[in-house]
């Protein structure tokens, strides 16, 4: 018999009520799995046949007896070569169920090493009770004994030493079940690609991330964001697109899938009302059922906060504390709100889905390394994590995943206004127009907080915040933002070598000091205002 198209084909065997049928439907539902039924292949074969569970063995016993079960092979291969979904011949078939070793046999001669069996069952007591409560397309008989006398049920655990892999259902979950049945089939991927990009902030935020993102995006399949809503990120657009918890390529990159990880922590009117404002559809976007709720008593609770250390008083770090305090009950995440059903999701089974297809990946921090709640300046740091580690930590992405890490810098680093904290060096506006050629006016407009509406404080640049920043961040690209602000000559720069002189030694040394090449650098807030060095 000629071969077939390259098609994975699953044989399930087991006695009745052991979980065949909730296999092959997982395997459908998760990875597009065509389920070919041998009692619809024995009414093909013998359409006199009654719909009774007993008529259907009798005719199958009788197809069995005729070529030993090859018939089952012939009819396969005549599904297989007819089947198109969507325009596509699927690249995985289930057949449920395989009765003889016969039956076995022919299909691995017919298909060879694409042939996968799984041999699922339970204790007798298991089987009992399903059998009892089970509902039926066909009429039964009266007793699980009764259908236990018939010779091939009575034989079917006879097939279990035939089998790849032999499940007991009664002491694994269906899900694990699945996890099984997918790791034979080899639709895991056995070794680690890495297709995730991350990209973090490498001063005290407001560094441009968002417009960088906005850069990139659309080279990406999943977008995914940590954090909260006390950092607002900018995209150029007309008119300006400002998020402050969906990932900032969602209209660059509108195809996209989005993802907000078990580490986000969420307003829940402002996200509702972000996610109407750039049209995302339900279908696109996917947030962790994990993820936190800020409640009017977080900000309340963060008002004190807004004195003494400047922060955006948005209730993001009170609502992180209070899911750390409150787990024996009180917290409410993202999977409590009825609001969210449609967005919720388990991250893992978004992410490995987007491994398994091998999707480009962008993890779009919020911040700034100088920000960290471990590695920044103490008390003068946010509630989190900022670092690339505490990025994907709260996103739950393995460091192994990481392909690049793109740490994005500001030519002046900048810090909100009042007591936020130290700087090296601060300098005035004034300082600053009359060295870059921008108009004061500008500087000060541009300069105002995306959350907080306060006008920000601003220095010069930090080299060995840069170093620190590269040492807790491992970057292999750095994106230099502001660069205007070298020199306003720099906004009508589109290439790099457009670029004042001053402006390229300034990049040369922060490329020596933090010991990875700048990649892309903002010029302004345009539509073409990113100068992209990438070799990748």
């Amino acid at each position: 018999m000629a071969r077939l198209r390259r098609s994975r084909i699953v044989l399930l065997s087991g006695p009745m009520c052991a979980g065949k049928s909730e296999l092959a439907q997982r395997l459908e539902a998760r990875h597009g799995a065509k389920i070919i039924r041998t009692r619809d292949l024995i009414s093909a074969a013998r359409p006199e046949t009654p719909n009774t569970r007993s008529a259907l063995q009798k005719a199958g016993q009788s197809l069995d007896k005729a070529d030993g079960g090859a018939w089952v092979k012939t009819a396969l291969a005549r599904v297989i070569e007819g089947t198109v979904v969507d325009g596509v011949q699927p690249d995985l078939f289930v057949i449920d169920a395989v009765r003889i070793r016969g039956q076995i046999e022919a299909v691995r001669d017919a298909f060879g090493p694409e042939v996968h069996h799984v041999h699922v069952t339970a204790s007798d007591v298991e089987l009992a009770r399903r059998y009892g409560e089970r509902p039926t397309e066909t009429v039964e008989f009266a007793s699980y004994g009764d259908a236990r006398k018939h010779p091939t049920e009575r034989r079917i655990q006879e097939l279990a030493p035939l089998a790849d892999i032999v499940v007991e259902t009664d002491r694994s979950s269906a899900d694990a079940v699945l996890v099984r049945a997918t790791a034979l089939l080899g639709l895991y991927p056995r070794s680690i690609v890495p297709l995730v990009d991350v990209l973090v902030g490498g001063q005290y935020g407001s560094e441009g991330k968002g417009n960088i993102v906005g850069h990139i995006a659309p080279e990406y399949d999943l977008l995914v964001r940590v954090g909260g809503p006390n950092a607002g990120h900018k995209v150029f657009g007309d008119p300006v697109e400002t998020y402050y918890h969906l990932p900032s390529g969602t209209r660059r990159a509108s195809h996209a899938r989005l993802l907000l990880g078990a580490g986000a922590v969420l307003k829940l009117d402002k996200l509702l009302r972000e996610i109407q404002e750039h049209g995302v559809e339900a279908e696109r976007l996917f947030i962790d059922r994990n993820a936190m709720i800020i409640e009017d008593s977080d900000i309340a609770e963060e008002t004190r906060l807004t004195e003494s250390i400047s922060s955006t008083g948005q209730g993001v770090g009170a609502a992180s504390a209070r899911k750390i305090m409150q787990r024996s009950g009180g917290a409410r995440l993202a999977g409590d709100v009825p609001e969210l059903r449609p967005y919720i999701c388990d991250a893992q089974e978004i992410l490995a889905e987007a491994y398994l297809r091998e999707h480009r990946v962008l993890l779009e921090g919020t911040q700034g390394t100088s920000l960290s709640l471990h590695h920044g300046p103490y008390p003068h740091v946010t509630s989190r994590d900022t670092t690339v580690a505490g990025c994907l930590a709260d996103a739950g992405i393995a460091p192994r995943r990481v392909r690049r890490v793109v740490m994005v810098c500001r030519t002046y680093p900048i810090r909100v206004g009042g007591p936020s904290g130290p700087m090296w060096k601060e300098l005035t506006y004034e300082d600053l127009a009359t060295r870059s050629g921008i108009p004061l006016e500008n500087l000060k407009r541009t300069e105002t907080t995306t959350t907080t509406k306060r006008q920000r404080r601003i220095a010069e640049f930090d080299w060995e915040q840069l170093r620190r920043s590269a040492l807790l961040n491992g970057p292999t690209d750095l994106a230099l933002t502001f660069v205007d602000y070298i020199d306003h000559k720099n906004k009508d720069a589109f290439r790099f070598e457009q670029l004042t002189q001053p402006t390229l030694r300034f990049i040369e040394e922060v490329e020596r000091v933090a010991g990875v090449p700048v990649s892309m650098m903002s010029t302004g807030f345009d539509w073409r205002n990113v100068i992209d060095r990438r070799a990748w």
